[in-house]
C-alpha cells in the first residue's frame, strides 16, 4: 500500500473522528447549558438532539454535494461546517444559536458519513478497500474516546468550562481541513461525472504506480463503461437497482435494530437497572469506550482478511447471544452478568456492524449512483438511530427489560438469515467487478 494513499484516506477518515467527537461532547456540558439558560425539560430535549436534526438532514442531502462538486471538495466543506459549528456552539449566548449551531455541526456528520467512506473506497486498491474505509469507524470510535477525555481534562477550568468544551473542536476541525488541500480528487467521479479522462488517469497512475499506460488506459474505459452503460445512466430508484438499494436499506436497518444506539446513549440506565447505579458513569465512558475502540481494530484488521461476509456471521452470533443473555439476565434477576453481556455486545456489534457497515454501503453501487446509495444508506441509519433514541427510553418502561433486550436479539436473528440468503462478499474485489456480479451492467 503506497504511503499517500494511506495519507488521502486517513485523512478523509478523520471526519468520522470529528463526527464521534462532535456527537458525544455534547455530554460534558449538558447540564450547565440547562442551567444557565433555564432550560424547560422539552426545550432542554430540543437543544441537545438539534445535532442529531442536522445529521439526519445531511445524510439525506449528502449525496448532492459529493455528486455535483465532487467528493475532495465536499470533504472540506464538512470540515467548515465543523468548524462553524464548534466556534459558534463555544459562544452562543442563547439556547436558539445554540441549536441552530449544534445542527450546523450536525449537517457535517451527516454528510461526512456519505462522502468520506466513498472517498476511500474509490481510492483505494481493491485488496486494501476493507481496512482503509474502515479507518472512517475507527475514527468514529477514537473520537468519542477523545471527547470523554476532553471532557474530563476541561471540567472545572473554570465558570464557563462548559465553552471551550464544545469549542476545542475548531482545532481538529481546521487541522481536517487543511489536510483536505493536500487530497486528489476521486479518479472514478473525474471520469464517470465529470468526463475529465486525463485526469483521472492521472490519478490512477499515483494509485496504480505499476501499471502500465495502456493498463492505467484500460483501468480508465472500465470506469467510463461502467459509469455510462445499462443502469448506470438510469435514474436511482429503478428495479435494476433493486439489490444494492435492499443490502444498503437492510445493513443500516439491522445496525440500529441491535439496540446499538440505546445500548450507547442509555448505558446508565441499563447498569442502575441491575443495581450498579454509583458505576454507571465510568462504565459507559470508559469500559464501553475501551471495548468498542479495541475490537473496532480487530475488525478493522479482519476485515480484507475474513471478508465482509463473515465479519458480520460473527457479529451476529456475537448480537445473539449477548442480547439473549442480555434477557435472560433480567427475567431471572442474575443482574451480575449484565456487564460482562454488554460488553460483549459491544464487542460483537464493533467486530461486525460496525466495521462492515460504511465499507459495504461504498461498495456496491454503481459508480454513477455510489453517492445517492451511500446518503440513502446513511439516512437510514440515522432515522432509525433516532427513532430508537427516542422510543427506546417508553420501551423499557411500559415493558420489563428482559422484553426489550430479546426483541433485539430476534431482529439479530432475522439478521443472521440476511446474511446467509442475500449478502455477497466483496472483499478484494474491485468496485467495477461488483458492480457486474450484482447484475447492474
Amino acid at each position: 500500500m503506497r504511503i499517500r494513499i494511506f495519507f488521502w484516506s486517513l485523512t478523509s477518515a478523520l471526519a468520522g473522528f470529528l463526527f464521534g467527537f462532535d456527537t458525544v461532547v455534547i455530554s460534558g456540558a449538558e447540564q450547565k447549558i440547562q442551567s444557565i439558560w433555564g432550560l424547560s425539560p422539552g426545550m432542554h430535549g430540543i437543544a441537545m438532539a438539534s445535532a442529531l436534526y442536522g445529521t439526519v438532514l445531511g445524510s439525506l442531502l449528502g449525496g448532492w454535494p459529493t455528486d455535483r462538486y465532487g467528493r475532495r471538495a465536499t470533504l472540506l466543506w464538512i470540515g467548515v461546517l465543523y468548524f462553524v459549528s464548534a466556534v459558534w456552539s463555544g459562544l452562543a449566548t442563547d439556547v436558539y444559536s445554540f441549536i441552530i449551531a449544534r445542527a450546523i455541526g450536525g449537517l457535517g456528520v451527516g454528510i461526512s458519513t456519505v462522502a468520506a467512506p466513498l472517498y476511500i473506497a474509490e481510492i483505494a486498491p481493491a485488496e486494501y478497500r476493507g481496512r482503509l474505509a474502515g479507518m472512517f469507524q475507527f475514527n468514529i470510535v477514537f473520537g468519542i474516546l477523545v471527547a470523554f477525555l476532553s471532557n474530563a481534562l476541561l471540567a472545572g477550568v473554570g465558570p464557563n468550562d462548559w465553552r471551550w468544551m464544545l469549542g476545542v473542536e475548531a482545532f481538529p476541525a481546521l487541522l481536517y481541513t487543511v489536510l483536505c488541500f493536500g487530497i486528489p480528487e476521486s479518479p472514478r467521479w473525474l471520469i464517470g461525472r465529470r468526463g475529465d479522462r486525463d485526469a483521472g488517469i492521472k490519478i490512477l497512475q499515483v494509485i496504480r504506480p505499476e501499471s502500465s499506460s495502456s493498463e492505467l488506459a484500460a483501468k480508465a474505459d472500465e470506469i467510463a463503461a461502467a459509469s455510462s452503460v445499462g443502469t448506470s445512466s438510469a435514474h436511482f430508484w429503478t428495479r435494476q437497482l433493486q439489490v444494492p438499494i435492499l443490502l444498503a436499506f437492510l445493513i443500516a436497518f439491522f445496525n440500529q435494530l441491535s439496540g446499538i444506539n440505546a445500548i450507547l446513549y442509555f448505558a446508565p440506565r441499563i447498569f442502575e437497572l441491575t443495581g450498579l447505579g454509583a458505576k454507571a458513569a465510568l462504565l459507559q465512558s470508559v469500559g464501553i469506550g475501551v471495548t468498542n475502540l479495541i475490537f473496532t481494530f480487530v475488525g478493522l484488521w479482519l476485515i480484507d482478511r475474513l471478508g465482509r461476509r463473515t465479519l458480520l456471521y460473527i457479529g451476529s452470533f456475537g448480537y445473539i447471544l449477548s442480547l439473549g443473555l442480555t434477557a435472560w439476565a433480567f427475567f431471572t434477576e442474575h443482574f451480575a452478568i449484565v456487564p460482562a453481556c454488554i460488553f460483549a455486545f459491544i464487542a460483537a456489534h464493533a467486530i461486525g456492524q460496525g466495521a462492515v457497515i460504511w465499507v459495504f454501503i461504498s461498495e456496491i453501487f454503481p459508480n454513477r449512483h455510489r453517492a445517492e446509495g451511500q446518503a440513502l444508506g446513511s439516512f437510514t441509519h440515522w432515522i432509525f438511530a433516532a427513532l430508537l433514541t427516542t422510543f427506546f427510553p417508553k420501551m423499557v418502561s411500559a415493558f420489563p427489560p428482559g422484553y426489550v433486550f430479546a426483541f433485539f436479539a430476534f431482529m439479530m436473528v432475522l439478521q443472521l438469515l440476511w446474511v446467509k440468503t442475500m449478502v455477497p462478499e466483496t472483499k478484494g474485489v474491485p468496485l467495477e467487478q461488483i458492480q457486474k456480479k450484482l447484475g447492474l451492467q
